[in-house]
């Protein structure tokens, strides 16, 4: 279904994601005529965690007067095609969306429409001069969450709650149990995955599963894990955006992405003429305000905190590389 974002109420904690450099001015845009038509096609509903970064990053640029912003959620994938093409012939300059479930079918969509600009959430690669693709690299984040929960639990068992097991989720949660191990390698890390993308009850079903097995923190790739932490009383850490609002006394860390400086770089080169068929996730990286860490001060034990952020500092210092796992967690 479409909306017009005017009609839309900002959702959840998503305007309080991550405070991210802008790399396009504004003032080029309103040079050029006024705002651009820009698409955003949502698979799940745009409460989704991840979706909510996207749809928090156009809000924000439609409010500012970078864009005119329409978007639809929950499209199936049989309905996503089509979708693409309405937003193409309505003459939107930029299409943001989501490919993982229809590669093929998204890609010859672009190909049909080359003066079309889209920039799609994708495990591929770019295609032609106008298929552009960007993955969720908040992994660094996730690491430096790890490092606190593995100083935190006392089981000696954390678990992660995942969607699939695509590239993308699989570095996230391997993000997180490198943190972990960095600082109690004897900790066990339980790993279970729904098997989509927006099953809250699933997701905290398998959160109540991870508890039962000893796990007494849980890293919640997906939204709902955290309603199992708070059902039985345990801690809890987020993912994409901030959860702590709607979780105070459970969620006591949150690795954060944003979107913003992907959508500004895209939007640059669309309406300065240059091709977007490039990948665009580096710009996802904590050095370039992409992602970064956010956490409930005291939670932690104050040694904890003093080493992550130490990891914190030489990240963003371009000093310490966080592994990139794409493997698919054990």
């Amino acid at each position: 279904m479409t909306r017009i974002l005017i009609n839309r109420r900002r959702l959840l904690g998503t305007g309080a994601a991550i405070g991210a450099s802008t790399l396009f001015a504004p003032s080029i845009l309103r040079a050029q005529g006024g705002p651009v038509k820009v698409a955003g096609i949502h698979a799940s509903p745009v409460e989704n965690a991840w979706n909510s970064v996207l749809h928090a990053a156009m809000v924000a640029a439609n409010e500012e007067g970078v864009i005119e912003y329409t978007f639809s959620e929950g499209v199936s994938g049989t309905d996503y095609p089509r979708a693409m093409r309405e937003y193409a012939e309505a003459g939107n300059v930029l299409i943001v969306g989501e490919s993982y479930a229809v590669e093929r079918e998204a890609r010859q969509v672009a190909g049909d429409y080359p003066d079309t600009a889209f920039l799609m959430g994708s495990s591929g690669e770019e295609a032609g001069d106008n298929f552009g693709v960007f993955g969720t690299w908040n992994w660094e984040a996730a690491y430096l969450c790890g490092m606190l929960a593995g100083a935190m639990t006392k089981t000696g068992t954390v678990g992660s709650v995942g969607a699939i097991p695509i590239p993308e989720v699989n570095m996230l949660i391997n993000g997180f149990a490198d943190g972990v191990k960095a600082v109690n390698p004897d900790v066990k890390h339980v790993v279970s995955f729904i098997g989509t993308f927006f099953d809250p009850p699933k997701a905290r079903e398998a959160g109540l599963a991870q508890i039962d097995s000893g796990a007494d923190i849980l890293f919640g790739e997906r939204i709902g894990t955290a309603d199992a932490a708070q059902e039985r009383g345990i801690k809890a850490i987020g993912s994409l955006i901030d959860y702590t609002p709607r979780y105070p006394d459970t969620i006591f860390a949150n690795a954060l992405w944003s979107f913003r400086p992907l959508l500004d770089a895209a939007l640059a080169d669309a309406t300065g003429g240059n091709p977007v068929a490039k990948n665009y996730t580096p710009l996802s990286l904590m050095k370039d305000g992409g992602n970064d860490i956010n956490y409930v001060d005291g939670v932690a034990p104050a040694e904890a905190v003093a080493k992550m952020e130490e990891v914190r500092a030489a990240i963003k210092a371009g000093e310490f590389e966080v592994p990139r796992n794409f493997d698919e967690p054990a």
